[in-house]
């Protein structure tokens, strides 16, 4: 006794070819996506407004700008710790966009390496 498939579930020529075109389509959607992504630029401050990172969607940072009030030579520490979060802040954003962005073209879709 043969298994009878619903239709549209068989291994055929026609669904594969269906599935490669979806496949195709999804990854020039994602690349469009991807480049449109790469371009945004964001601004985050840190350290209550005191440095401001703006960076771009690649996790370039492109710009960062300090307070001259919070300067204060004998504590350079303070600082580097906001410019650290600050910068941080900023990547996790980008990631956060990114990922969520791209999540809207794969659903749950997920094979790493494939696009």
């Amino acid at each position: 006794m043969k298994a009878r498939l619903p239709k549209g579930m068989g291994g055929g020529p026609t669904d594969m070819n269906g599935m490669i075109k979806q496949a195709q389509k999804m990854q020039e959607e994602m690349a469009a996506l991807q480049d449109e992504l790469d371009t945004k630029e964001y601004e985050i401050k840190a350290g209550g407004g005191a440095v401001t990172v703006k960076i771009n969607g690649k996790s370039e940072i492109l710009n960062i700008e300090i307070d001259p009030e919070i300067v204060d030579p004998d504590d350079i520490e303070t600082l580097q710790d906001i410019l650290v979060a600050g910068v941080n802040e900023a990547i996790k954003m980008v990631n956060e966009t990114n990922s969520s962005e791209m999540s809207k073209i794969t659903g749950s879709l997920s094979m790493p390496g494939l696009f």
